[in-house]
């Protein structure tokens, strides 16, 4: 029989409505909601086929132990069993942080995954806690952390009404203006505004799409956008073109800014970033007197060594021109549920690294971090570790030191859909369940929406019946480990009898889980428009529901700083830009001249879903493109294979002879290099592309955000002798 579910993708922020047309148990067909008001016009190939990873022909489906160089399948019993009593024993002979666990980017667009995990974690008492965001997102929440006082806020873009985009390291043509905001179909109305008159500005090592659709676009060498915005800034004040009256209501610390401006040299500066003086101050001076403008920031500023002061310079230009909570600059949306407010109650944690003695950004530490964690005997070293629904060997840097360390273990336990490279050593395989499979609201990510929006993300079809949704996995080893979830005393014994009560009458809903917590939520989240929203009116809007429209005035109040003022200036990022202005412009040493890049592709997402070759049949992520100017220099032609070397590591790829970076710069794409095996042992393992994170080291990172160069890595670049 066939049915139509109305549901939202949870595969990025966009999270597109989408339309589900099932038989029995099976998705036919995955199409564009068009009655969703808000979200549905960024569908693209990534939601299409999304049935696709629920139907892998190697999609674990049950909890599987690794038995000598195979898998075999157990029962959920077995599993959690000997699971607890192995990280138990690992506590007792050591201590809470020898257990640890890292998330990936799916657990991230889960209602329930990450809380519950993290609920799991408090349990047992480690602060052994790594997440994807050092790869590319600590940059901004330690900027928003130091300037507005909290690490979750994040202005949001009112395209519709903007003059003027500077948009510093980001390709919304491709990335559909998300990032810890979603705008929808965001970039199709910034060509609208362009077309209205407005002005684009891409600055970016790359000619990206959006590149090549902006009217300017400012070719920054890499690593360097930190200058170009302070030579921005400094334009600004020394030309009097600030906003005075938010310069002196909003914000505090403007003289110390101003006074490091004008330290600065803006010839030096336009040296740095590799752009002509007059350009910079042109920028500057159209960007300062245009009714409205903004300057966007993403992922091309964070993921290098210099990338929070990039961050923040670009957030500090915002408020001192005037264009925070204005027309068509970032406002703050307050969303359904105060975000802010309930992330201040958790507090944050005072755990630190053992070896570097660097803090948590966001409540995890540096992926750049855990393998030295792992293989450094003493006191706290990592011996149990939970991948969840992450491939941290493709995704971090230095991955063949990770992939060393975790076939050391005593215990790695591995949460995904099919074994990845990152789970070649797994001693268990435990199955996820896909978005289509589960429900979701993602209350928490409400304010990051440019319009007030909820949208209840149902379930299209039945997970295999050996699958168990993450949240239970960890409430079930918080209970075998006798450890009270969320250290809440008697929660466990709660927990068991509300399943007990589920079993005897039958209703699944009586049983402690996420829905209570999506209830409580709602229940006690903000009211809108005069009343807070209730769960059947939620429930009664299937393609999602804008609450209102979009308003202003919010910004001041959602400040979390003493005097609900920003912070333009916090001192570490005054000490850091100073750093780096006495010190000389970084130069590739000469044994590797070339700087790694990375470009956003459409239809990948970081380093899951390339193991889908009908995403991708052009077969993108094997080849490293280069500067017709390199290549004929180093006697490269479009087609020949090339061997990419750094410090740490070489891949060998063909080579792509394009102008589309500059000089200088060649791009490997991010994400690939991941093998999936059968852990069945029937069939070898499938290969897609190559891991260009095998060429960066884990040292040095930016000493802010803890963000290793990924984007700056120095290489070499010489041709294959196929002789």
């Amino acid at each position: 029989m066939t049915r139509t579910v109305h549901t939202f993708c949870r595969y990025c922020l966009a999270a597109c409505g989408v339309t589900v047309t099932v038989d029995g148990n099976r998705v036919t067909k995955i199409a564009p909601d068009k009655q969703n008001p808000h979200t549905w016009r960024d569908f693209c190939a990534k939601g299409r086929t999304a049935a696709a990873l629920v139907e892998h022909p190697r999609r674990i489906v049950a909890p599987m132990r690794r038995v000598g160089d195979t898998y075999v399948e157990a029962t959920w019993e077995e599993a959690i069993d000997d699971i607890a009593s192995r990280m138990s024993a690992v506590i007792d002979a050591d201590c809470p942080d020898a257990v640890g666990a890292y998330y990936g980017n799916p657990a991230g667009f889960s209602s329930s995954n990450i809380v519950f995990m993290n609920g799991w974690l408090d349990a047992l008492g480690t602060g052994s806690r790594y997440g994807v965001g050092s790869i590319d997102q600590n940059a901004m929440h330690v900027v928003a952390q130091a300037m507005y006082g909290s690490m979750l806020m994040a202005p949001v873009s009112d395209v519709d009404n903007c003059d003027y985009f500077l948009l510093v390291g980001t390709n919304p043509a491709v990335s559909a203006w998300n990032w810890l905001e979603t705008v929808p179909g965001g970039w199709r109305r910034t060509l609208d505004r362009q077309a209205q008159g407005a002005t684009i500005v891409v600055v970016d090592p790359l000619r990206t799409e959006s590149a090549a659709k902006a009217d300017l676009h400012l070719a920054v060498r890499a690593a360097q956008d930190w200058a170009l915005l302070l030579g921005i800034v400094k334009v600004v004040f020394d030309e009097g073109l600030e906003h005075r009256g938010d310069c002196a209501e909003l914000a505090t610390g403007i003289e110390d800014l101003r006074a490091l401006a004008a330290e600065a040299d803006l010839d030096d500066l336009a040296a740095r970033c590799g752009l002509p003086r007059g350009q910079i101050e042109s920028v500057a001076r159209d960007f300062a007197t245009a009714r409205a403008a903004m300057v966007v920031t993403r992922t091309g500023v964070s993921m290098h060594v210099t990338g929070t002061v990039g961050e923040w310079l670009g957030h500090a230009l915002n408020v001192i021109t005037g264009r925070m909570d204005r027309p068509g600059g970032r406002r703050f949306e307050p969303g359904y549920v105060d975000t802010i407010r309930m992330s201040g109650m958790v507090g944050a944690s005072t755990h630190r690294n053992r070896l570097s003695g660097r803090p948590m950004v966001a409540g995890a530490h540096a992926l750049s971090e855990l393998p030295a964690e792992i293989t450094t005997p003493g006191r706290g070293q990592i011996r149990a570790l939970v991948i969840n629904c992450g491939n941290p060997v493709v995704s971090g840097p230095d991955g063949a030191a990770l992939d060393r360390a975790l076939a050391g273990l005593d215990l790695l336990v591995a949460i995904d859909f099919v074994q990845r490279e990152s789970h070649r050593h797994a001693h268990w395989l435990l199955p996820a369940v896909h978005w289509l499979e589960r429900d979701d609201l993602l209350a928490f990510t409400s304010s990051m929406h440019d319009e007030s929006y909820v949208h209840y993300g149902a379930q299209a079809v039945d997970p295999p019946p050996g699958a168990r949704q993450e949240w239970r996995i960890f409430v079930d080893l918080a209970i075998a480990m006798r450890r009270p979830l969320f250290r809440a005393r008697g929660l466990n014994t709660f927990i068991r009898a509300t399943r007990e009560a589920a079993r005897l009458t039958g209703r699944r809903g009586l049983e402690f889980g996420p829905h209570w917590i999506d209830r409580v939520t709602l229940a006690t989240g903000r009211k809108v428009n005069g009343r807070r929203l209730r769960w059947r009116d939620v429930r009664a809007h299937p393609h999602g529901w804008v609450l209102g429209p979009r308003e202003f005035g919010h910004f001041r109040d959602a400040l979390r700083t003493p005097d609900h003022r920003v912070r333009v200036a916090p001192p570490e990022f005054v000490a850091r830009a100073r750093d780096l202005l006495a010190a000389p412009p970084p130069e590739p040493p000469a044994q590797f001249p070339f700087t790694l890049a990375n470009r956003r592709r459409r239809h990948s997402m970081n380093s899951w879903l390339n193991e889908l070759p009908g995403l991708h049949p052009s077969g993108k992520g094997t080849d490293v493109v280069i500067h017709p100017d390199d290549a004929r220099r180093l006697g490269i032609a479009d087609g020949d294979r090339v061997r990419v070397r750094s410090r740490i590591g070489g891949v060998d790829l063909t080579a792509s002879i394009d102008d589309e970076p500059r000089p200088g710069v060649v791009i490997i794409d991010h994400g690939w290099g991941s093998r999936v095996f059968d852990p069945r042992g029937g069939t070898p393992a499938e290969s897609f592309g190559v891991n260009r994170n095998l060429l960066v080291d884990a040292e040095p990172v930016d000493p802010l955000s803890q963000t290793p160069a990924l984007n700056s890595t120095f290489v070499a670049v010489e041709k294959v002798d196929q002789s």
